[in-house]
C-alpha cells in the first residue's frame, strides 16, 4: 500500500484537538489517552510529536496567546495600544476561558507569550515609564484581563427572587444572569476606563516612577 503523502499525525493537529477539548470539557478532560481517541490515533503515537500531557497544554496556551494583536503597539501610542491590546486579549480569553489557569501563571518559555510580555513591557518603557513603573502596569493589565475572563459575575447570583428578600438592595439579582453579556463586558470596559485614566493622569503629572 502507498504511504500516505502527508503524515496523519502533527503537533499542529495534536494542539488543535487539545483545544477543542480543553474549551469544550476543561483541563481536567484532556489526557493522553482522550485525545488519541479523539485523532483516531494509538496513544503512543502523540509521545512522538510531545514528550508529556503538560507540553501539550503548554503548547494550547501559546497557540491561544498567538491570537491576541499585539500589532497594535507599532501605530498607536501607549495608552490607545493597552487599550486595544486589553479588549483583543480579553476577547482571545473569552473564547478560550478554560486555559486562562494556565496562562495566569505567567509567558513561561512560550514564545509568543515572551512576545507579548516584550509588547507591552517595551511599549510603556518606549513612552517613558520606568521599568518597575511599566512592570506594575503589566501586572494590573493582566489582573484585570484574566480576572475579567475568568468568570462571570452576572452568572454568581441564583435565579431565585425570594433569595434576595433579606437584602433590599439585591432585589432584582436574580435577573442579573439574562443580562449576562451586559454586565460583564460592561464591567470590563469600565474597569479598563477607569484604569488606563488614572494611569494618564499620573503619566501627564510625571508621576512615573
Amino acid at each position: 500500500m502507498a504511504r500516505p503523502r502527508q503524515a496523519l499525525l502533527t503537533r499542529e493537529r495534536i494542539v488543535e484537538a487539545a483545544s477543542t477539548l480543553i474549551d469544550a470539557e476543561g483541563l481536567d478532560a484532556l489526557s493522553m489517552r482522550r485525545l488519541a481517541t479523539e485523532l483516531g490515533v494509538q496513544g503512543p503515537s502523540l509521545y512522538n510529536h510531545f514528550a508529556t500531557k503538560a507540553e501539550i497544554v503548554d503548547a494550547v496556551a501559546e497557540s491561544v496567546v498567538a491570537e491576541v494583536d499585539i500589532g497594535v503597539f507599532a501605530d498607536c501610542d501607549w495608552r490607545e495600544g493597552l487599550r486595544l491590546w486589553a479588549k483583543s486579549y480579553h476577547a482571545v480569553l473569552a473564547a478560550h476561558p478554560q486555559i486562562i489557569p494556565v496562562l495566569a501563571t505567567g509567558p513561561g518559555r512560550r514564545p509568543h507569550g515572551l512576545a507579548m510580555a516584550e509588547a507591552v513591557y517595551g511599549a510603556l518603557i518606549d513612552a517613558g515609564w520606568s521599568r518597575s513603573r511599566a512592570t506594575h502596569i503589566g501586572a494590573l493589565m493582566r489582573y484585570l484581563i484574566t480576572g475579567s475572563a475568568l468568570g462571570s459575575f452576572a452568572l454568581g447570583f441564583e435565579n431565585d427572587p425570594d433569595l434576595y428578600e433579606r437584602y433590599p438592595h439585591l432585589h432584582r439579582a436574580h435577573e442579573l444572569a439574562a443580562h449576562r453579556a451586559a454586565v460583564d463586558e460592561g464591567a470590563f470596559e469600565l474597569g479598563l476606563d477607569v484604569l488606563l485614566a488614572g494611569l494618564s493622569d499620573h503619566y501627564d503629572q510625571g508621576v512615573r516612577r
